[in-house]
C-alpha cells in the first residue's frame, strides 16, 4: 500500500513526507523577485508614458493618469520597503553569533 487513500475524488495522503502526484512547478525566490521588479517597472514605464500623453493634451481622462500615477507610487513604496526589510533581516543574521 502506498500510504494514499481514495475519498471520492479527492486523494488523501497519510504521509506528509510523501509526494502526491500533482502537477508541482519549481519557483525560486529570484524569478519571483525577478517577476515582481519587472512588474514594478512596467508599472512605472505606463504611469510616466500616460504622463507624458497628458502633457502633450493626447489623454481625455485625466483620472487614468492619477491612478497609474498612484499604482506606481504604491508599487514603488513596497518595493522599497520590502528592500528595507531584506537588508535589515541580512544585517540580523550577519550579528548572530554561532
Amino acid at each position: 500500500m502506498n500510504g494514499i487513500q481514495q475519498v471520492g475524488s479527492i486523494k488523501i495522503n497519510q504521509n506528509p513526507y510523501q509526494k502526491v502526484g500533482f502537477n508541482q512547478t519549481k519557483t525560486s525566490f529570484a524569478n519571483v523577485l525577478q517577476g515582481y521588479l519587472q512588474q514594478v517597472d512596467n508599472t512605472v514605464k505606463q504611469a510616466s508614458n500616460l504622463s507624458v500623453q497628458a502633457a502633450a493634451g493626447q489623454i481625455e481622462n485625466i483620472h487614468d493618469v492619477t491612478i497609474a500615477s498612484q499604482k506606481a507610487k504604491i508599487a514603488l513604496e513596497l518595493t522599497v520597503t520590502v528592500r528595507d526589510k531584506a537588508v535589515e533581516a541580512y544585517h540580523e543574521m550577519m550579528r548572530m553569533q554561532l
